[in-house]
């Protein structure tokens, strides 16, 4: 895929990873929609911001509409509310699974129409190396990433045969707001950007951007016992 001549739509662009990813696109040439709650946050000169939550069946329509010459999707739009599966707030887990799994979800239902008929593209859900492994807590988001994992693999069978390939980031901790309170080593957002968009430049599939994401997928084969070797 030649990122130059394509129009790229990010979800959640007004910071962090989203905000980096707009900007990487738009410096490879490409025309970008911005996607976020408040449009009037997103300040980067040269997008299209679009108001957008992904949570809101009318705006994900509205924006689909909007954006009708889309060829390029990035379902980057998260939140990370700590909850715990076992005593949580059961709002607050539900938030998690309504943005990463039914808001991708929408999405995708509302947008790759538009790209195949504009004769094919690629969609990137940004995933985490918590969609592969869970730390024991933040139970809710690690749940609802494995869950948009699956959807993610459904979905890249589903359109491929329409020539829209379906892509995953897989990356453990950036440097940005919603880590703000995590001790441990985090990327650059803007390095993981480049690399995102040079996975989807090149067509690949899976994009694991990160040695720790390395690490726990190459564990994955080994099952249970590899990756919590603490119950064995």
């Amino acid at each position: 895929m030649n990122i130059s001549e394509q129009v790229a739509f990010v979800t959640g662009a007004n910071r962090g990873l989203g905000r980096h990813l707009a900007l990487e696109l738009l410096s490879r040439g490409a025309k970008v929609y911005a996607g976020a709650r408040n449009p009037d946050s997103v300040d980067i000169p040269g997008v299209i911001p679009v108001k957008l939550d992904i949570t809101n069946p009318q705006e994900v329509a509205a924006a689909a509409v909007a954006a009708k010459d889309v060829t390029l999707l990035i379902n980057n739009a998260g939140t990370s509310t700590g909850a715990s599966l076992l005593d949580g707030d059961l709002d607050k887990i539900h938030l998690e699974f309504n943005t990463h799994v039914f808001g991708t979800l929408s999405m995708v239902r509302a947008f790759a129409p538009n790209i195949a008929k504009n004769g094919g593209g690629s969609i990137l859900n940004i995933l985490s190396v918590l969609s592969w492994v869970s730390m024991g807590n933040e139970g809710a988001y690690t749940a609802a990433k494995a869950a948009e994992w699956g959807l993610t693999n459904v979905l890249r069978l589903n359109l491929y045969p329409q020539n829209v390939r379906v892509a995953s980031l897989h990356v453990g901790f950036m440097d940005t707001d919603m880590t703000a309170g995590v001790e441990a080593p985090k990327s650059n957002p803007a390095d993981i950007a480049k690399i995102a968009i040079d996975g989807i430049e090149c067509d690949s599939f899976e994009i694991v951007a990160d040695d720790v994401s390395r690490t726990v997928q190459s564990n994955l084969a080994g099952g249970v016992a590899a990756i919590y070797p603490q119950l064995s």
